[in-house]
């Protein structure tokens, strides 16, 4: 293995054989692809043909979590397994890399963050790809610079994740309580989730107002608009869809001392004369406003995406780099994802943090219910199977 890290990759759908096209094909120089497991044999026999003999074969985790021949893994698996499987990882001694989201539930991403924090000397990140892009980036460098005093409020409208019936009619667990776990916040939005709440923080307040198959015969939401309150005072709304054929993706944050857009992935940033607090205060004239002037904001740095995120995953574990995002950071934007939910199912506002009992009990009525109901169970019983020594090999 010429020194690399060896990896593998539990789950070999979209994202999974994606990560292994690009570490088999050179685009992350300290991993070596050493294993990949999944429990249908078409895809193991496609990562054969796709990545040759050299690269060994799983059908189950626990037996490649066993064999020695990897030093890392990458969870790429539905996600009501993330939790169990970087557990099981982590017990194991071996590094970990979670796709998005962390789970369906904080409760059980707590217990997940605690396994993480008693083994210290493991590497345990979360793919948090969009952190990598410039214009989000630089936009929380500003932010966090303290020049521009505080947030006054926030605004994202997300409506460019449009999915038509084809889309929720190709799998039998999408779009489903006990398939996925929700719906456009769970499956397409983790990211704008956690770059919310990564850049502007987390919100102590959310009502949210969720519908429920508005646009298509799915049981999960695919229509979301959310009010939050930040502990400063400030306000913000979150909207997002997957039922706007031609949609917006633009977050705007309203500063004391400037103004920023995100919008075609482009930062433009607002800098005010002086902070709005202080003209209010000496101005005199009934409808002056302090001037503003935009300035420039280079955004044309790498944006390695993926690849960025595994390759300073590799530096974090050799010692020579850090994380993009911490794997414990992925509970954050779940938190919020949770609490719109949850204000949904109680019809008023929430407060975080919130009774993570609760939403679980009400998260479980849905999925007694759901759709997907009979092939959830054949997953949950794989997973107990699988950690209670008795896997199955399919």
């Amino acid at each position: 293995m010429n020194g690399k890290i060896r990896i593998g990759i539990i789950g070999m759908g979209n994202m999974g054989t994606q990560h292994a096209a690009s570490i088999a094909g050179g685009r992350c120089p300290d991993l070596c692809l050493a294993a990949v497991c999944d429990a249908r044999e078409e895809r193991l026999q496609n990562a054969r043909e796709q990545f040759g003999p050299e690269v060994r074969l799983f059908s189950s985790a626990e037996d490649m979590l066993d064999s020695g021949v990897i030093d890392a893994c990458i969870v790429a698996t539905p996600h009501y397994q993330h939790c169990e499987l970087v557990k099981a990882c982590l017990r194991k001694g071996l590094h970990v890399m979670c796709e998005k989201p962390a789970g369906v539930y904080t409760k059980e991403v707590r217990e997940m963050n605690a396994e993480a924090d008693r083994h210290p000397e493991l590497v345990f990140g979360m793919m948090f790809n969009q952190r990598t892009n410039p214009v989000y980036w630089k936009m929380k460098a500003i932010v966090d610079s303290g020049l521009y005093g505080q947030i006054r409020r926030t605004n994202w409208i997300v409506t460019d994740w449009y999915r038509s019936a084809a889309y929720y009619n190709s799998g039998g667990w999408r779009a489903t309580w006990a398939g996925e776990g929700g719906g456009v916040l769970l499956n397409q939005c983790p990211h704008q989730l956690d770059l919310f709440v990564w850049i502007a923080g987390m919100p102590v307040l959310v009502d949210a107002h969720l519908s429920y198959g508005k646009w298509h015969d799915i049981e999960v939401e695919d229509d979301v608009t959310a009010y939050v309150e930040y502990e400063n005072g400030a306000t913000g709304a979150f909207i997002t869809s997957t039922g706007d054929p031609h949609g917006t993706n633009r977050f705007e944050i309203q500063m004391d001392r400037a103004q920023l857009i995100v919008e075609n992935n482009q930062l433009k940033f607002y800098e005010l004369s002086e902070s709005e607090p202080e003209f209010s205060r000496r101005n005199t004239s009934p409808f002056a406003h302090p001037e503003a002037t935009e300035i420039p904001v280079g955004t044309d740095d790498p944006n390695p995406q993926h690849v960025g995120v595994l390759n300073a995953f590799a530096a974090k574990i050799l010692g020579k780099g850090e994380l993009v995002a911490d794997g414990r950071e992925g509970i954050n934007g779940l938190t919020l994802s949770n609490a719109m939910h949850l204000s949904s199912w109680t019809s008023g506002p929430v407060r975080i943090p919130f009774d993570e009992d609760l939403f679980l009990e009400e998260l479980n009525k849905r999925r007694r219910s759901s759709r997907a109901k009979t092939q959830v169970n054949d997953t949950v019983a794989d997973l107990e199977g699988t950690y209670n020594g008795t896997s199955k090999n399919r």
